[in-house]
């Protein structure tokens, strides 16, 4: 996929989420049904599920193909955007964010006590590291993902709504390309040679 379509259909549904959010009312306004959801959050959590399903469905349309954590981090958004809508309690959508990056590092980390490197399995095909690089990526990636968790933690509880909202957006995203930068270093060191580059050094 183009890398720019990527990006637009990662960060497009929080860019939505935060725009609705500002413009709730004035949304609220010009969308009949959305007037009585109830206040800025609910009306932007509708719209979060709604782009973040046509997200998802032009995502599988163009490569017929889901990657796992978009998927998995698309349901739970539907189902706590659910919830909070019915409910119309507006924690189930901003301990969301807790429960994935905690599931998502629960899982690497889990992985790797049974010796398992379960980064190798999802990126082995766009990057080839050794054991000791997947083991080191995957115990970097589970322990940014639980901190992620307690950041998410800390700003709902203690910051405004709108505080939160600005951070899942213009916050998160940001950190997580710094970390990933930060982790080139460690993949230039492990990285195995191309097969092209292995068969030339045999002859």
């Amino acid at each position: 996929m183009n890398p720019l379509l990527k990006m637009v259909l990662e960060l497009g549904p929080l860019v939505v989420f935060f725009f609705a959010n500002s413009r709730g009312a004035w949304i609220a306004e010009r969308v009949p049904f959305l007037s009585d959801i109830g206040g800025p959050i609910f009306v932007g959590t509708a719209c979060f599920m709604i782009a973040t399903a046509l997200a998802l469905s032009v995502s599988w349309i163009l490569t017929r193909t889901l990657p796992i954590m978009p998927l998995l981090s698309g349901v739970i958004v539907l189902v706590f955007g659910a919830l909070t809508l019915w409910l119309q309690d507006e924690t189930f959508i901003k301990v969301k964010p807790t429960i994935i990056n905690t599931m998502f590092g629960a899982i690497l980390l889990g992985g790797l006590l049974f010796k398992k490197s379960f980064l190798g399995y999802v990126f082995d095909s766009a990057f080839r590291l050794d054991v000791e690089g997947w083991r080191i990526l995957t115990l970097r990636w589970g322990l940014f993902f639980l901190a992620m968790a307690v950041v998410n933690e800390v700003i709902w509880r203690n910051f405004s709504t709108d505080f939160w909202i600005a951070f899942k957006v213009w916050g998160n995203m940001p950190l997580s390309i710094v970390f990933t930068l930060l982790q080139l270093p460690l993949m230039q060191r492990h990285a195995l040679p191309e097969e092209g580059e292995e068969a030339a050094k045999q002859t």
